[in-house]
């Protein structure tokens, strides 16, 4: 595997800022939806982050994480955006979390 370079690094970085912005300005979209879409969510990102820190020996807590993901702290996050699941997305989150 060739070493990475420099510009593509930055280059993911700014990718890695974009689309956290893109999902802080589409509060619309639940967690549910993401996972049961892409199989990723919000706090997945957090968790890499977290993960992604450690191996860089700059670890940082997941509710740092989660809050450089948000843009804001969780509760608060939840607090003003999250809804209720509905039935259909739960079985759908179901049924793909059974499978893996």
């Amino acid at each position: 595997m060739e070493p990475r370079s420099t510009s593509r690094d930055h280059i993911e970085a700014a990718v890695f800022r974009r689309l956290v912005s893109h999902l802080r300005t589409r509060s619309d979209v639940q967690n549910i939806d993401l996972m049961n879409l892409a199989g990723f969510c919000r706090n997945c990102l957090s968790k890499w982050y977290v993960s992604a820190s450690t191996d860089a020996g700059e670890a940082i807590e997941y509710e740092e994480a989660r809050e450089l993901i948000y843009g804001m702290g969780y509760d608060e996050w939840k607090a003003q955006y999250q809804t209720e699941p509905t039935a259909e997305q739960l079985a759908k989150f179901r049924a793909q979390d059974s499978s893996n």
